[in-house]
């Protein structure tokens, strides 16, 4: 019997570090943790939620926030003094895209979208989705939108875990949600969770 069986998926955390730890503490013992990116959100940092990361081993992409703060526009915010600079570099490392065979399943994991332009929004009913069947992957994964989706396109399953730190889904209520993919049987589960309260 193969090893890995079940890979939890989190995108779009947005430096939200009490909704990724809600979603880490829920998702259980994973045999992969994958992040479809926006780790940080623009011009802010989290250092908690790399370190979350770095600490669980997750494979993670880069997406266009994370871009945006590791561009010439995210000079200033990158180098303030609470940015650790490991965490810096640990993020700075992560790649665009993610193409992995996992207990011999493609996967393939892009923010947007794995064909230019990149950061294109696709929605569960975004035409342009039909173009993922071009793709010889078992399953295709993206962020970016913060919507939950699982959808067969091609021979790709496509999943979209919505987000960890920003709830935008008004199909789940507008709650932070994450997946969790048992990647034999093409099984998709997502956990939707309110969104924690602000620490004052």
């Amino acid at each position: 019997m193969l090893g890995l069986m079940r890979i939890g998926i989190i995108s779009d955390i947005h430096t939200n570090a009490a909704g990724l730890a809600i979603a880490l503490e829920r998702m259980g013992q994973v045999d992969e943790l994958l992040c479809a990116g926006d780790i940080v959100y623009q011009y802010r940092f989290g250092n908690e939620v790399i370190e979350m990361l770095r600490e669980r081993g997750a494979r993670n992409i880069l997406g266009n926030h994370d871009l945006i703060l590791l561009g010439p526009q995210g000079v200033r915010a990158a180098s303030a003094a609470h940015v650790r600079s490991d965490n810096l570099e640990y993020l700075r490392s992560q790649p665009q895209q993610l193409d992995v065979t996992i207990n011999g399943k493609r996967l393939l994991m892009a923010h947007g979208s794995p064909f230019e332009p990149y950061d294109t929004y696709l929605y569960p009913k975004t035409p342009e989705l039909k173009r993922l069947a071009e793709i010889d992957a078992d399953y295709i994964i993206l962020g970016h939108t913060h919507f939950q989706m699982a959808q067969p396109i091609g021979k790709a399953l496509v999943i979209n875990p919505g987000s960890v730190g920003e709830a935008r889904d008004d199909s789940n209520g507008r709650r932070l949600s994450y997946a969790v993919l048992d990647i034999e049987s093409g099984e998709v589960t997502f956990d939707n969770y309110e969104v924690p309260p602000l620490q004052s």
